[in-house]
């Protein structure tokens, strides 16, 4: 007799698996593996990643890849400085503890015109002041007794203490932010440092968002008798503003192909289109044929996950098109695992800008082998352990379900069972979202786990 699932980690799959079986339903291709079906996704786009660069104001370019080195028009700092308040002097001047140097002058921030240090003297000096000329030592207040003008020294001299030499940090013409780095706070405070108001980033995706369905209504609109509220949409939007792409929400499509073809012409000219619904093989699904009629190249159209499995993906001129479900919650998965991915490619950046961690599932999981399952949990610490809490709704068609996790545990395609305790990966969305569970360790492995985890790393050299 098998072990039951809770006594065992895995139960391993048959050599036929189910993802065999659906690969021959009705003659229809394969059943693609999400790892293989996110490659070629990102093979179809090879030629459009990444998009072209605009120069735009400093603060504008937050979050965007640099598609320029920026090399540096000064030093910085551009002057030599006084990290401390205290006294500047020559550390040839006072070889041992005791020494006692008369005080010439001060030298305060921001002072335009700094005299030369004469031999044997000591300059008073401020936190960001410029040195003067001839000082190559700075002692700290503390470790100075004055008396009137004199300056008496509690230890020797030591050339570079406390100064900060001019180019320390960046030198003039040196590379500051390299093509393809990431444009972060920091980035911005150095970009401004050196005096750049505006940045060459390579541009946003312009995503179109179109939901398509009979039963649905715009946000604002009293849904009818069988009608529902278009929410789609705006979950989309969301999570496309969250992976660095400008969203345009299209007018409802019908479920017409006349509806669709009209839908379909506002689409054009952005870089990106979504669909939602009407992919899937019911009688009024008919978004995979206006797409193909329109002059979609679709590339393929049924991933093996859950939820999401009916995905579509293509490519109609220079326009990345994805299918995706209608269903809210497999909107949303396959968003992240699929399109995510992409959007950033185009904007330049790389890989899904998420992290992994090792977790333990903390309830049992039965499944179909075949499938590779994006189970929406909770992360918690116990111990040294991070634990993976199921949403106790994993339907895709639950709207609550949709929001409250922290990550997405994946389940392997090749297992039909997991025992409580099972180790998954989870890809992290929301580390420490919530205030009654400590993430401390977990946000530690996150940073850990970020140099290991596999990234897919488009080409960040424009084409254009």
């Amino acid at each position: 007799m098998s072990p039951a699932p809770a006594a065992v980690e895995e139960i391993r799959a048959p050599a036929r698996s189910a993802l065999t079986c659906l690969a021959g339903e009705h003659n229809q291709p394969p059943v693609l593996a999400p790892d293989e079906a996110l490659t070629r996704i990102l093979e179809v786009l090879d030629d459009l990643a990444p998009l072209p660069p605009v120069r735009v104001p400093l603060q504008a370019a937050l979050g965007r890849a640099l598609a320029e080195d920026l090399a540096a028009t000064r030093s910085l700092p551009p002057f030599d400085a006084s990290t401390v308040d205290g006294y500047a002097f020559r550390a040839s001047d006072a070889p041992a503890a005791g020494a006692r140097l008369p005080v010439a002058f001060e030298v305060f921030a921001g002072d335009a015109e700094v005299r030369a240090l004469p031999p044997g003297a000591c300059a008073r000096v401020f936190t960001g002041a410029p040195l003067p000329a001839g000082a190559d030592c700075v002692e700290m207040q503390e470790e100075v007794k004055r008396r009137r003008d004199v300056a008496e020294l509690a230890r020797a001299g030591e050339r570079g203490r406390f100064r900060r030499a001019a180019g320390s940090d960046v030198s003039a013409g040196e590379v500051a932010l390299a093509r393809g780095a990431v444009v972060d706070p920091g980035a911005v405070g150095l970009a401004a440092a050196l005096g750049r108001a505006e940045l060459l980033v390579h541009r946003r995706p312009r995503v179109a968002i179109l939901a398509t369905g009979d039963e649905l209504v715009r946000l604002g609109e009293a849904p009818g008798p069988g009608g529902i509220i278009d929410s789609n949409s705006h979950a989309l939007a969301a999570a496309c503003v969250e992976a660095g792409a400008e969203p345009l929400l299209l007018p409802l499509a019908r479920d017409t192909e006349a509806s669709l073809a009209d839908a379909l012409a506002a689409a054009r000219g952005c870089d990106v289109l979504l669909t939602l619904g009407g992919v899937s093989v019911g009688e009024r699904d008919l978004v995979r044929a206006a797409l193909e009629s329109a002059g979609a190249q679709l590339d393929f159209w049924r991933v093996a996950i859950r939820p999401g499995k009916p995905m579509t993906f293509g490519r109609w001129g220079a326009t990345a098109v994805f299918g995706l479900p209608g269903n809210p919650v497999s909107a949303l998965v396959t968003f992240e695992v699929f399109a995510r991915p992409a959007l950033r490619a185009l904007a330049g950046l790389s890989g899904t800008g998420r992290t992994a961690v090792e977790a333990r599932l903390a309830a049992a999981q039965q499944k179909v082998v075949g499938l590779t399952y994006f189970l929406r949990v909770r992360l918690r610490e116990e111990g040294a352990e991070v634990w993976a809490e199921p949403l106790p709704s994993q339907s895709s068609g639950d709207l609550s379900s949709g929001t409250g996790f922290d990550a997405l545990a994946v389940l392997p395609p090749d297992v039909e069972a997991l025992r409580r305790g099972a180790r998954v990966k989870a890809i992290v969305l929301r580390a420490g979202a919530h205030p009654r569970d400590s993430m401390t360790q977990t946000q530690r492995r996150v940073a850990n786990a970020s140099a290991r985890s596999p990234r897919v790393s488009p080409k960040r050299a424009s084409r254009r």
